[in-house]
């Protein structure tokens, strides 16, 4: 739809700092399978002002460029398309370094690849090292927040946020809670992961635009007195984010069965001790049953998908229209290192494949939704990213149709905006990231090519 735009108005001096004009795309509500026209928003020559890090005005550039003062910055965009930053929902900054490691499923490859590689988080400067570049790999992917999982060094989150921080980033992460079935060097204690996830909130929650998760790996490898430590948190945080696996592999699903007869499924461990609820997002989430996500819907818990890792891992296909059936809340995650690529728009482009391959159809619509706004309220975020609604955060990303040569032979044969999105989905990668805006400062520009 093309937004209907009012009449033009003089901005204040004071919130005039910066305008970005291009085609502008955001979200109002999820557009479901027929892309609902009113859940979206998109002008082909938008203008898109921010004041203070902060977005001021958006609408149509015709309407609101007399209106800017005349120290106001203009970024002439036009050929580019403007949509809100990325948020991935699920991913590993610890495991940065075992992408693309050849493994068999899931649990051979956490003790092949994984854990050798978490054990090195026990060095500081190790961790501080990987967490700088897992954030300009972020960055250089158009992702501006994440639902992040650490190591079970306190350390290694603390200089996570630091360097989180430093770029003035949205970023939720949390310590790993393990206990059993891990190496002895990756061990912590019910006591410790109460004691050191407890920390790690009363420091870094509310600073600047952090957030603290807690963070039990899976069932697997967190105890019943670990998992009623972390229940404990939940109740004395009740607007902290928890994060965890669920029922991403058969095998994994077994073991938990064997751990816990006493509980009626993998869900109910969680249930059990009061990790399912708001702002609880579990990764994965293939094999599970209607009633399952009735319970997980009701309890206002949403879903990771993990597209590329599921298929990387052969850990099977995510049933999106199986959750939508029953309004269980999904979102869009790339899984580091599981996954094979940091960037969101590969990402989407296997979340389309899954789809296809389970009789379903996700358009590009409801995709970019998903990576925007989806993944801000999947984080109970959404009031202060996921759109450029006034007053929100300006956190968004500019992409070049003509990155490649593929990708701009294809785009100027779009004829409709689900057809300009599609191939960023298909031949998108980094290089389709021109710019990363963060608080309406520009945290990443991509490089000039080099000459011939």
């Amino acid at each position: 739809m093309t937004a209907t735009d009012a009449p033009a108005a003089r901005l204040p001096e004071a919130a005039a700092r910066s305008a970005w004009r291009g085609s502008i795309l955001h979200f109002l509500a999820d557009p479901g399978a027929n892309d609902a026209p009113a859940s979206f928003e998109f002008w082909e020559d938008g203008l898109l002002v921010v004041a203070a890090g902060r977005i001021e005005a958006l609408g149509a550039a015709e309407r609101l460029l007399p209106g800017l003062v005349a120290e106001t910055i203009v970024h002439d965009l036009r050929d580019h398309l403007i949509v809100p930053g990325f948020v991935d929902t699920h991913t590993h900054f610890v495991q940065t370094d075992v992408v693309a490691s050849p493994g068999r499923q899931l649990l051979d490859w956490l003790q092949d690849y994984t854990f050798p590689e978490e054990k090195k988080f026990a060095d500081a400067a190790h961790a501080a090292e990987v967490a700088e570049f897992y954030l300009d790999e972020l960055l250089r992917n158009g992702t501006t927040t994440a639902l992040v999982m650490g190591s079970v060094h306190r350390t290694a989150v603390d200089v996570f946020f630091e360097a989180a921080a430093a770029r003035n980033l949205r970023m939720v992460a949390g310590k790993m809670m393990m206990d059993r079935n891990c190496p002895a060097e990756l061990a912590d204690t019910a006591e410790s992961a109460y004691r050191d996830t407890a920390a790690l909130i009363e420091r870094w929650s509310g600073h600047q635009r952090l957030h603290v998760a807690i963070t039990p790996r899976f069932a697997i490898t967190s105890s019943p007195a670990q998992l009623e430590a972390a229940g404990q948190l939940a109740r004395r945080y009740p607007d902290v984010h928890i994060q965890t696996h669920l029922a991403e592999n058969t095998a994994e699903i077994a073991w938990v069965r064997q751990l816990f007869p006493e509980r009626a499924s993998y869900l109910d461990v969680y249930e059990h001790y009061g990790l399912v609820r708001e702002r609880a997002v579990f990764g994965h989430c293939i094999h599970l049953e209607t009633g399952e996500r009735r319970r997980m819907q009701a309890a206002g818990a949403a879903v990771a998908f993990c597209p590329t890792s599921n298929l990387f891992l052969g850990s099977g296909l995510y049933d999106l229209a199986a959750s939508d059936a029953v309004g269980l809340h999904s979102s869009i995650a790339t899984d580091i290192g599981g996954g094979t690529h940091f960037g969101m728009l590969p990402t989407l482009g296997a979340a389309y494949n899954v789809t296809q391959m389970s009789r379903n159809y996700l358009s590009p619509l409801r995709a970019f939704y998903l990576a925007t706004l989806g993944g801000a309220r999947a984080l109970g975020l959404d009031g202060q990213i996921g759109n450029f609604a006034p007053g929100k955060e300006a956190d968004f990303v500019v992409l070049d149709p003509a990155a490649t040569p593929l990708l701009a032979r294809r785009s100027v044969r779009a004829r409709s905006l689900a057809e300009r999105l599609f191939p960023f989905m298909v031949f998108g990668d980094d290089r389709a990231i021109f710019q990363t805006v963060v608080m309406g400062e520009v945290r990443h520009r991509r490089a000039a090519p080099a000459p011939d």
